[in-house]
C-alpha cells in the first residue's frame, strides 16, 4: 500500500505586498543571488502580458520568435560580456574547437554563453518560485502541462501584486 501524496508545496513567504522593498526582502530570504533573480523578475514582468503570464514564446525582433528562457538568457548576456571569466572561456573554446578563426571562436563562445545563461535563468526562476513571486508551468504543442520535457516550453506567471509593484512608476515630487 502506498502512502498518500504530500500536500502541494507552499512558498515559505507569502506574496509580498505591492512594493519593491518587500519583493527584495523575499528574494534575499529565498535566493543566494537575489540581485540576479530580481533582474530576471524584471525581464519576465517586461515580457508578461496583462494577466502576468510570459511565454512560451517572446517576440525578439521583426519576425523573430524565441522561447522565453532563450530570450531571457539573451537579454542577460551583456552582463557577462566583461566578466573576467569570459577570457578564460574563450581560450577553452578555442582549444576545444582547434581553430584560430575568430569568427568560429566567437560563434562557439556565443553558443556556450547562451547555454550557461539558460541554466542561470532556470536557477533564478527556481528562486523566484521558492520566494512565491512567480509560478511556473510548461506549455506543449497541444496542451499545457505541469511537467517539463517532451518539447514543452516554460511559461512564467508573475503574481499580480508583484507585477503591479514592478510595473508601477514612482511619483516624483
Amino acid at each position: 500500500m502506498s502512502s498518500p501524496l504530500p500536500p502541494p508545496a507552499t512558498p515559505p513567504h507569502p506574496v509580498p505586498p505591492g512594493n519593491v522593498g518587500a519583493i527584495l526582502a523575499a528574494l534575499a530570504a529565498a535566493s543566494t543571488r537575489p540581485r540576479y533573480a530580481f533582474l530576471v523578475l524584471g525581464l519576465i514582468a517586461e515580457a508578461a502580458r496583462a494577466d502576468g503570464h510570459a511565454g512560451p514564446w517572446v517576440r525578439a525582433g521583426e519576425g523573430e520568435r524565441l522561447a522565453l528562457r532563450d530570450w531571457l538568457a539573451r537579454q542577460l548576456v551583456p552582463l557577462a560580456a566583461r566578466d573576467r571569466r569570459r577570457a578564460a572561456l574563450r581560450a577553452k573554446v578555442a582549444a576545444r574547437i582547434g581553430s584560430d578563426d575568430d569568427a568560429a571562436i566567437d560563434e562557439a563562445l556565443a553558443a556556450e554563453a547562451l547555454a550557461v545563461g539558460r541554466a542561470n535563468v532556470s536557477r533564478a526562476v527556481s528562486d523566484l518560485v521558492r520566494a512565491g513571486l512567480v509560478r511556473r508551468h510548461y506549455a506543449g504543442r497541444v496542451t499545457d502541462h505541469v511537467n517539463r520535457g517532451g518539447r514543452r516550453l516554460a511559461v512564467y506567471a508573475v503574481e499580480p501584486p508583484v507585477l503591479n509593484a514592478i510595473r508601477s512608476r514612482p511619483v516624483l515630487v
